[in-house]
């Protein structure tokens, strides 16, 4: 088997913090993870700038989004 067919693309959710571009969305990833010398628990967010090709989602909606092939400079992801 290829290692094209048998890799996974990323499934992430998050919140959409943006929707002025035109079939693009921004969507903010709060992940959490333990400090590994503290053990302090840690929330870190990233924007992704995603592919929404009916311009249906509006900010503050919950998506899920995946990963794909790139589509422009900045996105790599679409709503799934």
């Amino acid at each position: 088997m290829s290692n094209q067919l048998s890799k996974k693309s990323r499934v992430l959710e998050g919140k959409v913090v943006s929707d002025k571009m035109d079939k693009t969305i921004v969507v903010s990833v709060t992940r959490m993870f333990k400090h590994p010398k503290y053990g302090k628990y840690i929330r870190l967010s990233k924007k992704y700038k995603v592919h929404d090709p009916l311009n249906s989602h509006k900010v503050g909606d919950l998506v899920s989004i995946k990963e794909t092939k790139p589509l422009s400079k900045d996105k790599s992801f679409v709503v799934a």
